[in-house]
């Protein structure tokens, strides 16, 4: 089957063997084209940073005005939620 000619691209051509074979990691050729300050920029993770400690997701059912006076207080109401469960455990060891 031959190639059909308005599909073809000149300037991006399909890679050969060889080509893949030349190939290097994006982290090995960044710095040599933009500098390392650019290429550590464009190469660093993306994302929110893994926490040290894995937090497990679960669904609870609060009452309104529990969530509505966490929620009244800005961003990370959750994570105000979890510090307010954590203070409790403090104050109720286990027996």
């Amino acid at each position: 089957m031959r190639p059909d000619p308005e599909l073809i691209d000149d300037e991006n051509p399909e890679w050969t063997d060889e080509m893949f074979a030349r190939s290097r990691p994006a982290s090995e050729v960044l710095p040599e084209i933009l500098g390392p300050e650019a290429a550590a920029e464009l190469l660093k993770p993306r994302g929110r940073p893994r926490a040290a400690e894995k937090k497990t997701p679960i669904n609870i059912r609060l009452d309104s005005d529990v969530v509505d006076a966490f929620k009244s207080r800005g961003k990370g109401w959750q994570s105000r939620i979890n510090e307010a469960l954590r203070e409790w455990l403090k104050e109720h060891p286990a027996a």
